[in-house]
């Protein structure tokens, strides 16, 4: 590469998007939810299920941590979704649930990161 172009390109537009954290969130919780949902036999389940389990591990972290800025209320309710998701996903590997309720509950989470407005805390 000469110096020519890398003057010229230096200063360029990124290309690619950078994404808000709430727009992160939204989007890894999709991401493993479709994976929930399409799972077709015991292992890609298994799978789904330990992404699904990994997220809410972090989401109960963050919560729990005293410097989160969102309401009590909602970051209790957070670290209770957290347990429960825990609980059912032992269920389900267990063979005794369906992976319907969490992906119930992520797509309730996906809905309100969507209603959140954008500078809010998050």
């Amino acid at each position: 590469m000469n110096a020519l172009h890398m003057a010229r390109t230096a200063y360029a537009p990124a290309t690619g998007s950078v994404s808000s954290p709430r727009a992160t969130e939204y989007n890894t919780f999709a991401r493993v939810t479709r994976a929930m949902k399409a799972a077709d036999g015991p292992a890609a389940t298994a799978a789904a299920l330990h992404d699904n389990r990994r997220l809410w591990t972090l989401l109960a972290a963050g919560v729990a941590d005293a410097e989160n800025a969102l309401p009590a209320d909602l970051r209790g309710g957070l670290f209770y979704l957290a347990e429960f998701t825990n609980q059912h996903t032992s269920r389900i590997l267990n063979g005794d649930a369906s992976t319907d309720v969490l992906v119930e509950i992520n797509t309730a989470v996906m809905r309100g990161l969507r209603q959140q407005p954008a500078g809010a805390p998050g």
